[in-house]
């Protein structure tokens, strides 16, 4: 097969061979050429089967082209959301993205971000999922890096997040105004930042509107199993709750089974309010109340901070916290 060079796409296209090189190395934007001229470059490349040495390349710049992303359990629909908004973002900017799925293990988190730092990547993006910083705040120093979702307030390594302060006062609020006064509030991981920033807003709400709600907080995981399962035992109590505030989607599925189990319906027998955003909500029998986080902004912000820091060769400083919306639908019973 015959090897085609950059300057035969140069001249089969028309284009200099600069133009060209900048599109197939992923600086068109960035060098303000048409998307005619990229698709023109784009189509013949492809056609001749042209190649970039990217092992070559990398020799000579010194670059990867490469970004790591660390997520606990893709399987989760708000960690896929943040990781496929990543990945095309990454690639839009002419990156590939390394994706490694920890479990919520910080052990494999640690060999995950070891492994990325010895195939030099040129930047990683992280959602922690232990409650030691050192590594991370150690790998800092060495590449750039942000965490995504997750972050340690008491660490000085950069984040991008959702206020989730904010959003689970404003979900408790609702409930109040709703006339609840006993609300099972299922959360997640006791090491998570962004579970027990949502439990403060939850008993900072209650506090200052001077009602007399008793708030019940149980759950260590964001898991259907333990939605299920905390739900399961507040049904069988003496006084079971008027309301069931689910800290993520995956813990609203598991309270949405034992509900089922039970026969018992939405609102009129309990309300629901749930924080996390997707579209099958909309779905159910009723469309459920909830908090939404502003995914995509979150992951466009980490990912440009991060594609920004590399181009400088420098640290990030960025603590950045989104403020989140509510998504009023029918799950929500007024008792007053």
């Amino acid at each position: 097969m015959e090897k085609h060079t950059l300057d035969d796409i140069a001249r089969i296209t028309g284009y200099s061979k600069t133009t060209v090189s900048r599109v197939l190395n992923g600086k068109a934007a960035s060098a303000r050429i048409s998307k005619q001229a990229v698709e023109k470059i784009m189509k013949v490349s492809k056609d001749t089967g042209y190649q970039l040495n990217s092992v070559a390349q990398m020799l000579r710049s010194k670059v990867s082209k490469t970004i790591g992303l660390v997520v606990p359990y893709i399987s989760n629909p708000f960690f896929a959301n943040l990781a496929s908004t990543v990945i095309t973002n990454a690639r839009q900017a002419g990156y590939i993205v390394t994706l490694i799925d920890t479990m919520e293990n910080p052990e494999a988190e640690r060999q995950a971000l070891n492994t990325m730092v010895a195939r030099s990547v040129d930047g990683i993006i992280v959602v922690p999922c232990g409650d030691d910083p050192a590594t991370i705040a150690s790998l800092c120093k060495r590449v750039p890096l942000i965490l995504i979702d997750r972050y340690y307030p008491e660490a000085d390594i950069p984040y991008v997040s959702t206020d989730n302060y904010d959003g689970g006062y404003r979900a408790m609020q609702l409930l109040l105004e709703s006339g609840h006064n006993r609300v099972l509030c299922i959360k997640g991981p006791d090491v998570s930042v962004t579970s027990n920033e949502r439990v403060r807003g939850c008993h900072d709400a209650i506090a200052r509107s001077g009602n007399n709600c008793r708030l019940s907080v149980v759950g260590n995981d964001f898991s259907v199993q333990n939605g299920y399962i905390e739900t399961q035992l507040a049904i069988g109590a003496k006084q079971p709750p008027t309301a069931i505030f689910a800290l993520s989607s995956t813990i609203l599925l598991g309270v949405l089974k034992a509900l089922n189990e039970h026969k018992l319906n939405i609102p009129d027998d309990v309300s629901v309010i749930s924080f996390d955003d997707n579209t099958y909500l909309d779905y159910l029998n009723p469309p459920v109340t909830r908090i939404k986080q502003p995914v995509t902004d979150i992951a466009e912000t980490a990912i440009n901070l991060l594609l920004q820091a590399i181009a400088k060769k420098e640290q990030l400083q960025a603590n950045i916290c989104m403020a989140p919306s509510i998504v009023l639908r029918n799950s929500i019973k007024h008792l007053h």
